[in-house]
């Protein structure tokens, strides 16, 4: 009997000893990509308007890279949205950028310049489209907007593309059937009830620029339903990256009071050409990762960046320090 004892006792022992191997083994795997010397030099990275979602996680980001990348300059890039960022890492004037998935796959059905080089980093969060009116607007559908004054967003946006795209849908032409504005989040909410009856933007949730503004002043969300989502689809190409979805009534709970609002929304990506250095993208990849709780503090969204979902980059393939990275499931 002691001698059986003393085997268990012996084999609980080798458990024992290899259980702490192996989590010492991990231990330096997931501190490995940490003690080496991280990549340097100079990227630039295309965001969005400043009082924009892209904007600000692209600062935030910055911040994260200054911390594990000391020797990485990091230059941001204000533009009009998705669009125009698609179009600088395409033709090479910015190394990385945040674009909505319709806008990357519009540009390459188009066969725009370096469309081909046109690789995926990482899948970040979903955009939501939302379309504000004043609070007493008669304004109650899409339909609703023939012949009222709109903003449609900036012209090289992803807000262009979208809310030309939906009222289209509802049968509106929106070069002639309203009067049309190039407003975007930095000036259209200010300007309801004084030049303007309704503006779109596609942001996250909440988006800073707007949350401020309904913090201050009143205004209410026209639903976008799934019917309108289902007959976008129908026309295909770049509409069947739109999900039809609803706005949690927390988005802008002074606004929306206690109530969600049918809308649609589409996925944002984190892109780069198929050039870029390839340790330098993977560090990056790691650290977008990594940083999603601090920058996910301040810019609520980003909290839903997460490694089982970000290697989805539909339509864009994986740049190859990215798939490195997913490859080797490091934090």
């Amino acid at each position: 009997m002691p001698h059986t004892l003393s085997r268990i006792g012996r084999r609980r022992a080798l458990r024992g000893a290899a259980a702490a191997f192996v989590a010492l083994g991990v231990l330096l795997w997931w501190l490995a990509p940490w003690s080496e010397e991280p990549p340097g030099g100079t990227i630039t990275l295309s965001t969005g308007t400043r009082a924009g979602v892209y904007q600000k996680y692209g600062e935030l980001l910055r911040s994260s890279l200054d911390k594990y990348m000391p020797d990485l300059e990091v230059r941001l890039k204000t533009s009009d949205g998705s669009q125009e960022n698609v179009r600088r890492v395409a033709t090479g004037q910015a190394d990385f950028a945040i674009a909505a998935a319709d806008a990357v796959q519009t540009y390459k059905l188009e066969g725009r310049p370096g469309a081909d080089r046109l690789r995926g980093v990482a899948r970040l969060y979903d955009d939501y489209v939302q379309l504000a009116v004043a609070p007493d607007s008669g304004i109650r559908t899409v339909d609703d907007l023939r012949g009222k004054r709109v903003a449609i967003g900036p012209p090289k946006s992803g807000v262009r593309l979208i809310a030309n795209r939906v009222l289209k849908a509802a049968g509106i032409d929106p070069e002639t059937d309203i009067s049309p504005s190039a407003d975007g989040i930095d000036t259209g909410p200010g300007r309801l009830g004084h030049g303007l009856d309704a503006f779109f933007w596609s942001g996250g949730l909440p988006t800073d620029g707007l949350k401020k503004f309904t913090e201050q002043s009143a205004l209410r969300f026209v639903p976008i339903e799934a019917d309108l989502v289902a007959e976008l689809h129908r026309e295909g190409g770049a509409t069947r990256y739109y999900r039809a979805t609803n706005m949690p009534e927390s988005a802008y709970p002074g606004s929306q009071l206690g109530a969600t609002v049918p809308t649609m929304a589409v996925s944002n990506l984190l892109i780069t050409r198929a050039d870029a250095d390839p340790r330098l993208t993977e560090w990056l990849t790691r650290i977008v990762l990594r940083s999603r709780d601090g920058i996910g503090a301040h810019v609520h969204s980003a909290q839903l960046v997460d490694v089982r979902t970000a290697i989805y980059t539909d339509p864009l393939r994986l740049h190859e320090g990215a798939r490195r990275y997913y490859r080797s499931d490091k934090p």
